[in-house]
């Protein structure tokens, strides 16, 4: 579904699946600027957004996640995620809970995977979960990686004219690599387990019960050195493109990972994020896409936690 925010002026179309909404409105440098400065807002209607709802939902999320869900309060936001038996990641969603149910997001097109899932672990739990498509999602700048509103459809042009300027995705998405923050399925593949992104913390509580995935995570963070590592490249700007996601990563003529997001920003220059064998050292040029790229410690490659600042 097109956002309607396509119409404010100066708006051009993202690509594939963020074709929905802006990739910017004009100067995505500038763009990025206001929103460094906490200025602005980003439409991310695009994301597909479900509601969980029924007096056991916290309980029922509790047991079936990575994140600790049991005595959550209204108004607080957290992200979870779901893994396989192995430990790698299937889904990855944020959310909030308003002490009646729990509305969370994920990416463009992976919603209804999620709720067929979840609807498979009910059994005779009081829950409901449902696709809603009278909200969406948009997003502005703050401490750590911002907040998220959930706003009405109808509700949207409204919500541009109170919370302008408006920015596009690819100013988002500068400062998100900036952060070394991963997307899911785009900076992960289907062998990612969470210790290799650093979404231990923020998206898998440590001190918690059981739940699927848990002995891999707990074992690698016990013992350390997670296969990959997530990296943030400084790409070589003397070609004016960015690597497509999931061209392959080099380093000594051997291929050692694929790079993810890529993002031209307002004071780095072409950047990306990139998962790469552990044993590759933090200090090697690496290759991408017949680019060189510096790279940038995002994951310690010992203990498998997030290093970078989120600023």
């Amino acid at each position: 579904m097109a956002s309607p925010l396509l119409a404010l002026p100066g708006a051009v179309a993202g690509d594939g699946i963020d074709a929905p909404v802006a990739a910017h409105y004009g100067s995505f440098n500038t763009e990025q600027r206001s929103l460094a400065g906490g200025d602005g807002f980003v439409d991310l209607s695009h994301r597909d957004v479900l509601r969980i709802s029924g007096p056991e939902r916290l309980g029922w999320l509790h047991n079936l996640t990575t994140q600790y869900f049991t005595g959550l309060e209204p108004g607080v936001w957290t992200q979870a995620l779901v893994l396989s038996p192995q430990g790698h990641v299937e889904h990855a969603f944020t959310g909030v809970d308003d002490g009646e149910a729990f509305t969370a997001h994920t990416e463009p097109g992976a919603g209804a995977a999620l709720v067929e899932w979840l609807e498979q672990m009910k059994f005779m739990t009081r829950v409901e979960v449902a696709l809603v498509d009278d909200l969406a999602v948009m997003w502005r700048p703050g401490e750590g990686i911002g907040r998220y509103d959930l706003v009405p459809r109808d509700r949207l042009e409204a919500y541009a004219d109170a919370a302008g300027p408006a920015a596009g995705l690819w100013a988002f998405e500068a400062l998100r690599i900036e952060r070394g923050e991963p997307r899911f399925g785009i900076d992960t593949d289907h062998r990612t387990i969470p210790n290799e992104v650093g979404w231990i913390g923020p998206a898998v509580h440590l001190d918690k019960g059981c739940y699927r995935g848990q002995e891999t995570v707990a074992r690698v963070h016990t013992l350390g050195r997670p296969p990959r590592r997530l990296v943030l490249l400084h790409l070589d700007g003397s070609e004016n493109r960015l690597p497509a996601a999931g061209s392959p990563v080099s380093y000594d003529g051997r291929d050692v990972g694929f790079v993810g997001s890529s993002a031209r920003h307002h004071e780095l220059g072409p950047i990306a994020l990139a998962l790469v064998k552990r044993n590759v050292p933090v200090d090697a040029g690496l290759t991408v896409d017949d680019m060189p790229a510096a790279q940038e410690v995002v994951v310690d490659p010992e203990v498998g936690l997030h290093v970078r600042p989120l600023r």
